[in-house]
């Protein structure tokens, strides 16, 4: 369906919200990948702390990171990709978070975006034994990607956003809300639209 948005997943160094070491971006225009962006990028202290769990997970060091820019260097190119889009990501609730911590680490206004959670979406949208990212893909027709890359993760929760507004007849967001009984969120300033969905955002951190 000829949906609009932006994909975003984030990888963090440990478990502050504001630790954030890679950014995946994919943008989304008529239901088809038009762009992508992947970023490594330098957490602020006191969140540059690597925890072993989390490298093992998706395998950044902080060596790789050493060099990198921090937020406040990415963030302008952050809003010349996502524009004014929607944001999907999986387990939103997660990634809108590290967007908003990043942003007050470095002093910076939180960039005002509504979004949707793709996690909950698969939830109403497919029935699964698990609505993990790889699961939740593999149903939407997007598998063998590297999950716990960035990039390869937004583009992942994008397939799964495209899918589920084909199956429910709709070509934007809002009605893919409205479709599925899912509450968009607000990021920033931005206003969530009137609808009568009603299942908040999943914020699950365990489940990617």
């Amino acid at each position: 369906m000829p949906v609009d948005f932006t994909a975003i997943d984030f990888e963090t160094a440990n478990g502050s919200s504001a630790s954030a070491c890679s950014i995946g971006l994919v943008k989304v225009r008529d239901g088809r990948v038009v762009d992508r962006a992947h970023w490594l990028l330098r957490p602020p202290f006191p969140h540059d702390e690597f925890n072993e769990w989390n490298v093992r997970i998706h395998g950044i060091t902080p060596d790789m990171v050493a060099g990198a820019p921090g937020w406040d260097a990415r963030a302008a190119d952050f809003a010349a990709f996502a524009e004014a889009d929607w944001l999907v990501a999986h387990n939103a609730g997660f990634d809108t978070r590290v967007l908003a911590a990043i942003s007050e680490a470095w002093s910076l206004e939180v960039p005002s975006h509504r979004y949707l959670c793709s996690l909950s979406v698969a939830r109403r949208t497919y029935r699964l034994d698990s609505y993990r990212l790889p699961i939740a893909a593999w149903a939407a027709g997007f598998d063998d990607f590297a999950h716990h890359n960035a990039v390869a993760d937004a583009e992942a929760c994008a397939a799964i956003v495209v899918h589920a507004a084909g199956r429910h007849g709709v070509d934007d967001l809002a009605a893919l809300a409205q479709a599925t009984g899912v509450r968009p969120g607000a990021l920033g300033r931005a206003v969530v639209p009137a609808t009568p969905a009603v299942a908040a955002s999943a914020a699950d951190p365990l489940v990617e």
